[in-house]
Order: structure tokens, then C-alpha cells, then sequence
């Protein structure tokens, strides 16, 4: 009886294909599990980015007084209706009334109360302040357009639209 205690070198030719065959098939499987991974995460974070920003939006845009409200753009370099400006009313605790400033700096959105700027938003893409009604100007329309880069120049874009924001004041 022989003992045999090595492998041939066909055999591990024939290992060697099936490993190399796996491979082959496998790279572009995790490739396209990775790109799907990525856009998923982006998705959610544009989500929910924009989710806070349009409740901040709205939020604070309920409290302005109407005859207060003015849209335009922060300079020439950005699109119309991308910049409104309000004061709400008097708060009881504060006797001061806030004016507030929302505006889009290239691919940031920033709010300005009272002199101090907060970026509320880094992808920002499009931003729309309107009057959905001509003779109603107690009803603002608000239209947000967040955008990221994915992978090979490629970017995922998510428009979120709040149709009739009621002034309160």
C-alpha cells in the first residue's frame, strides 16, 4: 500500500480555477451590493435631512406676520425665490419681535435670526420660496431640492415640496 502525502499539480490547477472562477463571479456581486448599501445610507440621510429642515422651515415661517413676508435672493449668483425674510409677533416673554432670514448660499441653507447664521443644510441643490395664490399672501409654498454625491460622479437627489404653509400671525 502507498502512502500519498502531497497533490498533484493538476489538482491544484483544478483548485486553483474554481477559486479564480469564484472570484470572478463574486467581485462585481459585492460591487453591486456595495453601491446599493451607499445609495440606500444616502437616501436615508437626505431623508432625513430634509425632514428637519422643512420642519424647522415650516415651523418657523407659521409664526411670521404675513404683511412681513418678503422673497427674493440673497444676490445675483443664486435663483429667484431662494432667500425669504419675516418678523414674527411679539412674544409675551421676550416683548421683541424676531426677524428671520432663510436663504440658500450655494449649497448651503442658512437661517439669520438676529444676526447669527445657521447653516441648516449642506446639499442643498434648489430652494423656492412662492405665494401659491396671487391674492392670498398668508399662504407660502415651500420647495427644497437636497442633493449628494454616490460614487463615480454620480448623486442622489431627493425634492420635497410643502405646499400651503399658513401664516399664523
Amino acid at each position: 500500500m502507498v502512502s500519498r502525502r502531497g497533490v498533484t499539480l493538476m489538482e491544484m490547477m483544478i483548485v486553483a480555477g474554481i477559486i479564480t472562477t469564484l472570484f470572478a463571479i463574486s467581485a462585481p456581486l459585492l460591487l453591486q451590493a456595495n453601491r446599493q448599501f451607499i445609495m440606500i445610507r444616502t437616501k436615508l440621510a437626505l431623508q432625513q435631512e430634509a425632514r428637519g429642515t422643512m420642519y424647522i422651515l415650516t415651523r418657523s415661517l407659521r409664526q411670521a406676520k404675513a404683511d412681513s413676508i418678503v422673497i427674493s435672493r440673497a444676490d445675483a449668483s443664486q435663483p429667484f425665490y431662494s432667500k425669504i425674510t419675516y418678523t414674527t409677533e411679539q412674544s409675551s416673554t421676550t416683548l421683541l419681535s424676531n426677524t428671520f432670514t432663510f436663504q440658500q448660499e450655494g449649497s448651503n441653507l442658512c437661517q439669520i435670526l438676529g444676526g447669527q447664521r445657521r447653516v441648516l443644510s449642506t446639499s442643498l441643490s434648489y430652494l423656492a420660496f412662492t405665494f401659491p395664490r396671487s391674492d392670498d399672501m398668508s399662504m407660502i409654498s415651500v420647495a427644497i431640492t437636497l442633493q449628494k454625491n454616490i460614487y463615480e460622479g454620480k448623486t442622489k437627489a431627493l425634492h420635497m415640496a410643502s405646499e400651503k404653509v399658513h401664516v399664523m400671525n
